[in-house]
């Protein structure tokens, strides 16, 4: 038998799949988004870019922009009773207004 993969990606098959319509690099905007801190962002990867991607557990969370880390975001998400730190790319977040 072989062994099961322990990849980032594994056991992500239909988290990290693109509609038809949407396959492709995505537009130049989406790498140029700006957010400030104190802003809501969510998680929402787009598996086409493979830089800055955060974990796949994390798609669909919600948290707040703590800074930045080279071209990258820090964001604070509350997971259960525990608030983690993620690191993600812009492309890979989206704007919540509240």
């Amino acid at each position: 038998m072989v062994k099961m993969s322990h990849g980032p990606r594994a056991g992500s098959r239909y988290k990290l799949t693109k509609r038809i319509k949407d396959k492709g690099m995505p537009r130049v905007n989406a790498f140029m988004k700006k957010f400030e801190v104190g802003e809501h962002a969510a998680v929402v990867i787009d598996p086409s870019v493979h830089a800055g991607m955060p974990s796949h557990n994390f798609q669909g969370y919600t948290g707040l922009i703590e800074g930045t880390q080279g071209r990258c975001y820090v964001l604070s998400i509350k997971v259960g009773g525990v608030t983690k730190r993620i690191i993600a790319d812009p492309v890979h977040l989206k704007r919540i207004s509240e």
